[in-house]
């Protein structure tokens, strides 16, 4: 039995509006996905941020440092023994923060 042109023609906007909505539902969850890796990426860059922001208030004289001046003193820093046992120590009374609180 073969399908009139009419009945092709209401399967053909059926399924035109069908794929209307899939494309409209992948672009809501590309936008999702943009949306939460955007905010990941805010905590990041906020943390980075505050990290430097408590180096630079402990110890004033790294603002005049460059970039590659203030990365080489925190590698000969980080590198001493007694730094991976105060790290270690940190990262041993260290609790994770609850989700959703600063």
């Amino acid at each position: 039995m073969e399908k009139s042109l009419e009945q092709m023609k209401k399967e053909y906007e059926k399924t035109t509006v069908l794929l209307e909505q899939e494309k409209r539902k992948m672009l809501r969850l590309k936008n999702r996905q943009a949306y939460l890796e955007s905010g990941s990426r805010k905590q990041r860059t906020h943390r980075l941020i505050t990290h430097g922001a408590a180096i630079e208030s402990i110890v004033p004289q790294t603002k005049e440092l460059t970039e590659t001046e203030f990365y080489s003193l925190m590698e000969s820093i980080l590198n001493l023994p007694q730094a991976a046992s105060f790290i270690q120590s940190a990262m041993a009374s260290h609790r994770p923060q609850e989700k959703g609180g600063d």
